[in-house]
């Protein structure tokens, strides 16, 4: 049993929370279907597109017979291709449901609802500045609901636990009226957040209706959070709501291209998902607002492999298991107001998704527990392609480079003369435009980044939100060209992280960098060396001529991993031209919760240094 700091809580308020049994189908309660004619307009069509594309290149390649090669090269060909055809038709819907009248605001009654602050070793003044922001938002709209502010620590370092009791006191000195605060350390950090909601559940969960799940980094308006409340509220069958959060504090090169991104793209994918997903929706774990009697006695999540390990994206688990029980787990994209930091560098960016990668794979074997909604299995699936991918697109590239050369210097055609388990080359593969399959690969990838683009340059006013044309326009080729030289360096760190989940056990965990702090040469070095050697081999390949020219991009950005990620810690906002800074309208028209939080942040990092006082606005 965990040892509590009980000092700075409420009264306690047991709430069982029982673990569920992954083999056996509980009780599920009644909830309305509706998503079916959606779901047939996203996977129809990107199915259908996936096999006639198969089908023409089968015409193709068997007509010499097909190789075991052969077989595995349209494998992969179908598998890589029916993901981007499924991101296309999400578009396809998202403009089609944009014709759709909105639903009006709904409110029920009154609820108590807790802001969760989960915290390990963060940066103290970052997480409470935040909650102190958020705090004075929510009482300024003066709700009709209770809030209360639970700031829930999983902090090891003992320099920083010292900080972060420091910082409660402030922020409950200055705690907006008919608003409470709380602090709760662990001291052990048992189940990591999986365990610290947990607890947070069994100790206190009965005496609120709703909790609201945030990030260290998370920052929301009250706007928005007393919306997912009043949502909530109305809807007894909601067991999760979950918004859809912005970038915000992008600074650096990387940082700007994925909220460049998430502004200009982001959003009509996530109209899609929300318009097919319906009641089958998904949770990543943060900015959401959950039911917290439905989490309790649906939620509870199991050791897997014999209870020796924790499961680790637990946010795709717990909301498959909350619709498995009859809860409805829905994707509200329009609550505007949501908003999260995001990695500054390459180098940040990769070390988090390594920890994602190996929870995300974990999913593979959680898609057999019974009673889960198709629905919920396809994002188990999903997430796990998501990494499974990245290998697929290298071994996809590397065989369409070799059997698609020239039989007289192909590579291929030499063994398949000396070894006799493979067939002699069929001709007919000379005929096989690879420059025309990047083209299409490429038109494909960019279909929904093109399309949003192409709805935002028919808006004057969503036009101006970015600039102007030209600053759009510029910004969009900037994003799209940075993102083609970044995806090849991507791909192989994604295929190193899926190896290294498959080879090893435990993937070290540390607070997320969102600073954004230039690494030295010596370190890039070390950590993208596998790029730079494929980079240089295939170099080779491309002077000898047994590699094809048009992997010529992807060869540049190998060979250039180094320099480019050196590039993605640079500071857009103070050293790059106005045309190239890739702004979007949190740059340009930043929040005005955005602005007090980091004032609050500055005031309180003075504070808690002995050099000012806090003063909430």
């Amino acid at each position: 049993m965990t040892l509590t700091d009980l000092t700075h809580m409420p009264p306690r308020a047991p709430l069982a929370m029982p673990e569920q049994d992954l083999h056996r189908a509980p009780g599920a309660r009644p909830c309305a279907q509706d998503g079916f004619g959606w779901r047939l307009a996203v996977f129809a069509p990107a199915l259908t597109i996936t096999a006639l594309l198969l089908w023409g290149l089968h015409g193709v390649l068997s007509q010499a017979g097909m190789s075991v090669v052969e077989w595995a090269l349209l494998a992969m060909i179908g598998l890589t291709f029916v993901w981007v055809s499924l991101a296309v038709s999400t578009v396809g819907v998202a403009l089609a449901g944009r014709f759709e009248a909105r639903e009006p605001a709904r409110r029920g009654a009154p609820m108590d609802v807790a802001l969760l602050v989960p915290v390990y070793n963060e940066v103290t003044w970052d997480v409470f500045g935040n909650a102190a922001a958020m705090l004075n938002d929510v009482a300024a709209r003066k709700p009709m609901h209770r809030y209360a502010l639970f700031i829930l620590s999983d902090t090891q370092d003992p320099a920083i636990a010292a900080r972060e009791l420091q910082a409660f006191e402030v922020l409950r000195r200055d705690v907006p009226e008919g608003m409470t605060v709380h602090y709760r350390r662990r001291a052990q950090n048992v189940d990591k957040k999986v365990g610290n909601l947990a607890d947070w559940i069994t100790g206190w969960g009965a005496a609120h209706d709703a909790m609201l799940v945030l990030d260290a980094d998370s920052l929301m308006t009250g706007r928005a959070i007393v919306r997912l409340s009043d949502e909530m509220a109305a809807d007894p069958q909601a067991g999760l709501i979950q918004s859809f959060p912005q970038l915000i504090g992008a600074e650096t090169v990387f940082a700007r291209i994925q909220q460049f991104s998430n502004m200009a793209y982001g959003w009509l994918l996530a109209e899609g998902l929300a318009r097919w997903a319906r009641a089958e929706g998904n949770y990543w774990g943060h900015n959401a607002i959950i039911r917290v009697e439905a989490f309790a006695s649906a939620a509870g999540l199991p050791h897997i492999r014999g209870g020796r390990d924790l499961i680790l994206s637990h946010d795709f688990v717990e909301a498959s298991l909350l619709r498995r029980a009859g809860w409805t787990v829905k994707f509200l994209p329009r609550v505007a107001g949501s908003f999260e930091e995001t990695p500054g560098t390459l180098v940040d960016y990769v070390l988090r998704d390594r920890r994602w990668c190996r929870g995300n794979l974990q999913h593979l074997r959680l898609l057999g527990t019974k009673g889960l909604h198709p629905v919920s299995r396809f994002h188990l699936f999903q997430g796990a392609m998501a990494y499974l991918m990245s290998p697929a697109w290298f071994l996809l590239l590397v065989f369409w480079t070799l059997l698609g050369k020239d039989a007289e210097t192909n590579v291929i055609r030499y063994f398949n003369e000396a070894n006799p388990l493979f067939p002699s080359w069929p001709p007919e593969m000379s005929h096989i435009d690879s420059v025309g399959f990047l083209v299409i690969m490429y038109a494909m990838l960019l279909t929904p980044k093109i399309t949003s683009a192409l709805v935002i340059a028919m808006r004057p006013g969503a036009v101006r939100m970015f600039g102007g044309k030209r600053a759009f326009g510029t910004a969009f080729l900037t994003e799209v060209a940075l993102s083609v030289a970044y995806a090849p360096i991507l791909m192989i760190q994604q295929s190193k992280a899926v190896l290294r989940a498959l080879l090893s056990r435990r993937e070290a965990w540390a607070p997320q960098n969102r600073e954004g702090t230039r690494q030295p040469v010596a370190v890039l070095l070390k950590f993208h060396w596998v790029e730079t050697t494929l980079g240089v081999l295939l170099s080779v390949g491309l002077l000898s001529g047994l590699v094809s020219w048009w992997l010529v991009p992807i060869v540049t950005s190998l060979l250039l991993a180094v320099p480019l990620s050196a590039l993605s810690s640079l500071n857009l906002a103070r050293h790059a031209p106005a045309g190239f800074r890739m702004d979007s309208p949190l740059t340009l028209h930043e929040p005005a919760i955005v602005g007090r939080a980091r004032a609050l942040r500055a005031a309180l990092r003075a504070d808690l240094e002995g050099r000012g006082k806090l003063v909430a606005e």
